[in-house]
């Protein structure tokens, strides 16, 4: 019952610890939006000091989505999109966010989307077309959407953590049955036959068709030594030794009175008698 106890707090704690890894996955997806909105307002500042704009204002950077952005403005603007792609670049590049990442310019009134491109950070792979053709000055919103590898230190972390967790309580798991098992070969019902008794050492208890008789410690020890040696003479000072003194106790009349005990409880057979041998030790007599 006790190592139950142990395992399912060893659960417990597994959960627990399972949960602050998510909570702490949170914290650091509130972090990073956070970064992205700071590196989008600065692309904001800057588009609007190409602008020779340095009084209206960049209005508050939206999260529409995971990993989706919106850049607005207070006021109309115009700019070279190869501006745009080397500026959002710069500024991504210094907040250290994702080098993965899809850019949309839409116009206010209609949504419509004058100019895109894709960073895939493989100039082979990104799509980016091409510059020097300045978009008229309008009111413009810009879109940033983090693709592929946004949420990879994010999702490789909670894995890790799954991971761990799961590891954790298979483990557990195997130990606990280990242990079962163990526990059932100790518990075993197998018994020694004591004339028409059953003796069960592991259960402190002798039983003779359906009645039970249940044994002390000692008289366990006491009848376990007899079986071992059927029909043969245990001296008195042996049985002393292995059952009291080498556990730290010498007696006097304790294994006397003890003996006495086993009579009472095995005088239902009379195929067995337990026999003072005097000045030497007990035997115990078996009938076959």
């Amino acid at each position: 019952m006790e190592n139950k106890k142990i395992y399912t707090l060893g659960v417990l704690v597994g959960i627990i610890f399972l949960i602050l890894s998510f909570s702490d996955t949170e914290e650091q997806t509130e972090e990073f939006s956070e970064i992205v909105k700071i590196a989008l307002r600065d692309v904001g500042n800057q588009l609007l000091l190409i602008n020779q704009d340095s009084t209206s204002l960049v209005l508050p950077v939206v999260k529409l989505e995971e990993f989706k952005y919106r850049l607005s403005f207070e006021n109309t603007l115009s700019f070279d999109p190869a501006d745009l792609v080397s500026i959002v670049k710069e500024s991504f590049r210094k907040a250290g966010l994702p080098e993965q990442y899809r850019v949309e310019v839409l116009r206010c009134i209609n949504k419509e989307v004058p100019y895109s491109y894709l960073i895939r950070n493989d100039v082979a792979r990104d799509i980016v077309p091409c510059g020097g053709r300045f978009l008229p000055k309008n009111c413009y919103t810009i879109e940033v959407r983090f693709t592929e590898t946004a949420s990879d230190s994010f999702t490789n972390q909670t894995l890790i953590y799954s991971a761990l967790f799961i590891v954790f309580v298979l483990l557990l798991l195997v130990l606990y049955r280990r242990k079962r098992l163990r526990d059932t070969k100790e518990n075993d019902v197998s018994y020694i036959p004591i004339g028409s008794f059953q003796f069960y050492p592991k259960q402190h208890k002798l039983i003779k068709q359906t009645i039970e008789i249940s044994l002390s410690k000692k008289e366990c020890e006491l009848l376990e030594i007899f079986v071992a040696h059927p029909n043969q003479i245990v001296k008195r000072d042996e049985l002393i030794k292995k059952v009291w003194e080498d556990n730290g106790v010498i007696v006097g009349r304790s294994l006397d009175t003890y003996i006495s005990k086993l009579r009472k409880k095995l005088k239902d057979d009379q195929a067995i008698k337990l026999t003072n041998i005097h000045g030497i030790g007990y035997k115990l007599e078996i009938q076959s």
